[in-house]
């Protein structure tokens, strides 16, 4: 694989160079305000998953930049952390798991969202984003086990999947609705991921300041 090649799979870009692509560069800058926003008041693995929101920001401004190989991974590896990061921290914080049993929940969970990714690879109009479909599936079943135990979290968490789910949406309709708006839609993709990535922390913020009581 050629690391410094281009990379050409969004409406807004035309043509090479570091501006080819403004709306989805700079709409890069919403990761990065809201962890900013969340980092004070952040705790414990909180703060990891504001760092790795960041990240992503960082990561996928690389990647609507340079539009090479290397900025590729950098824009996907940040997220793929997130999600990881995360499904440890509700399985340790919210389900209860001691630490061994929460990170064999997430090796469990790494490879069943690869497997949901080649599935829906098979699916039309669900190709575009296989990689990410799994994750609102993923959140909703966090949200249906909670629901009785923890009512606030599995709100939060509903609410969550319901917006990765536009969020989604915007990421696959780009190149399809090129014709007809020639900037595309996967800047929508960015601010709408930023606040949802955003909220899914909150949810745990909340849960940690103002436990439950029905999970008690």
């Amino acid at each position: 694989m050629d690391w410094t090649a281009q990379v050409d799979g969004y409406c807004e870009r035309l043509g090479p160079g570091l501006l080819a692509e403004p709306a989805n560069a700079l709409t890069n800058l919403a990761f990065i305000a809201v962890a900013l926003w969340l980092w004070p008041k952040a705790r414990g693995v909180e703060r990891l998953l504001c760092l790795l929101l960041l990240a992503i920001g960082v990561g996928s401004g690389l990647f609507h930049t340079y539009a090479t190989g290397w900025a590729a991974v950098a824009d996907t590896v940040p997220i793929l952390l997130y999600i990881l990061v995360y499904i440890y921290a509700a399985n340790l914080r919210v389900v209860g798991l001691p630490v061994w049993r929460a990170l064999a929940g997430v090796a469990v969970a790494l490879p069943v969202l690869i497997l949901g990714g080649r599935i829906f690879a098979m699916i039309p109009g669900f190709d575009v984003s296989a990689f990410y479909w799994p994750v609102p599936v993923l959140i909703a079943g966090y949200a249906l086990w909670a629901w009785r135990r923890v009512p606030q979290v599995a709100r939060g968490w509903a609410i969550g999947a319901g917006i990765l789910v536009l969020s989604l949406v915007a990421r696959s309709v780009d190149e399809a609705l090129c014709p007809v708006w020639g900037v595309g839609t996967h800047f929508a993709w960015h601010l709408l991921n930023a606040a949802m990535l955003g909220w899914m922390i909150t949810v745990l913020s909340r849960h940690r300041l103002e436990p439950d009581r029905a999970g008690r």
